[in-house]
């Protein structure tokens, strides 16, 4: 019999997140962020289930590009972090991918290229300064990407903390962008999740919805009860044991039972992808209950302590995360985000698909 231990993804969830997201989106575009394998979703099947729905895809790399279109999608994809080479970007002209051009050497290959690309997505830095060219670039490497033949020139940018609209950050990147992108001819692209949820004033014909999609819910935003979680990682009772007021459980003996107690071990570990850094307390449901982690998290097992949650028989049903407890909530236990711990899962624990 295998390992109870398995990733749920409920695809039905994603399609209703991606309605309410794109009636969040008004009048935009949407384009659907299934960059790292679609948050750890699984690429492939969320692009295809969902393609009716959106009007675009964005990848990271163009490998991600790929393999989707070898799997058959034929909406657009963008790949965010542009061609690392020009071999590359002949690629995109081959498969029909819009590139994103960010430094100069990806002009220059535009340039040289026979067959251009129609479309490119120009990346503007307004201000989070990990990629994109300088504000007043932006029309000149317009003119002249046209100049080679170049139908269509998106802009781009990324705000750095779209859930607080007003901090001092975002007011000066939406000015930054709103200079920039005042005579515009092509479409733009400003909004992200949370600029999406919040109907965030800026000039963007095109939303790139991503966390928000799979059920995340983001820092900072009031918690939306329509995003349903896509994902849950769920096991079963290993094994249970009763100790005694003062004994120690796990690794470094780091959590201590302060009564006698029932410990239940739960085969997932950090080798499946939960997280190492989850503290005691972290919470963890276990039938109708919800109990606290015990003990540092193993590579292949958990520790959690059923005391108060009466019998607990072997292979009882345990969820880690998905509507409760939720993933934003296990990843505050663990000092990260919900976004980590769904891409890092590993595929070790097989994933189950929910249509």
């Amino acid at each position: 019999m295998p390992r109870s231990t398995r990733i749920n993804i409920d695809l039905g969830a994603i399609l209703h997140n991606a309605g309410v997201l794109r009636a969040a989106a008004g009048d935009k575009h949407v384009m659907a962020v299934v960059k790292a394998d679609a948050y750890g979703h699984g690429a492939v099947p969320v692009a295809t289930h969902i393609e009716g729905t959106v009007d675009a895809f964005a990848v990271a790399l163009i490998e991600e590009a790929v393999t989707l279109r070898d799997a058959g999608v034929t909406k657009p994809i963008l790949v965010l972090e542009g061609p690392h080479c020009s071999v590359d970007l002949a690629l995109c002209v081959h498969l029909n991918i819009w590139p994103t051009l960010h430094r100069a050497d990806q002009l220059d290959w535009c340039h040289a290229l026979t067959e251009k690309p129609e479309q490119v997505w120009l990346k503007i830095d307004t201000g989070m300064h990990r990629l994109g060219f300088q504000p007043v670039q932006a029309q000149s490497i317009t003119q002249q990407l046209k100049a080679d033949g170049i139908k269509a020139v998106v802009a781009m940018s990324h705000l750095a903390a779209a859930e607080t609209p007003d901090s001092e950050l975002s007011v000066t990147q939406k000015t930054t962008w709103d200079s920039a992108t005042t005579h515009w001819e092509d479409e733009t692209s400003l909004h992200n999740s949370a600029a999406t949820r919040l109907a965030t004033p800026a000039r963007s014909t095109w939303a790139r919805i991503g966390y928000a999609l799979y059920g995340g819910q983001i820092e900072g935003l009031e918690r939306d009860p329509r995003l349903k979680p896509a994902m849950t990682l769920v096991s079963s009772v290993l094994a249970t044991r009763r100790i005694t007021q003062g004994d120690s459980v796990g690794y470094g003996g780091r959590w201590t039972a302060e009564r006698d107690s029932v410990i239940a071990t739960v085969p997932v570990g950090y080798g499946d992808g939960y997280p190492w850094a989850a503290a005691d307390g972290t919470p963890v449901a276990i039938g109708e209950h919800l109990a606290p982690l015990a003990g540092r998290v193993s590579m292949d097992m958990i520790t959690v302590d059923v005391t108060d949650c009466g019998e607990i028989p072997c292979d009882m049903p345990v969820t880690l995360w998905g509507d409760q407890p939720h993933i934003d909530t296990v990843a505050c236990h663990a000092g990260t985000i919900g976004y980590e711990l769904m891409t890092r899962l590993t595929q070790r624990a097989p994933r189950h698909y929910l249509r």
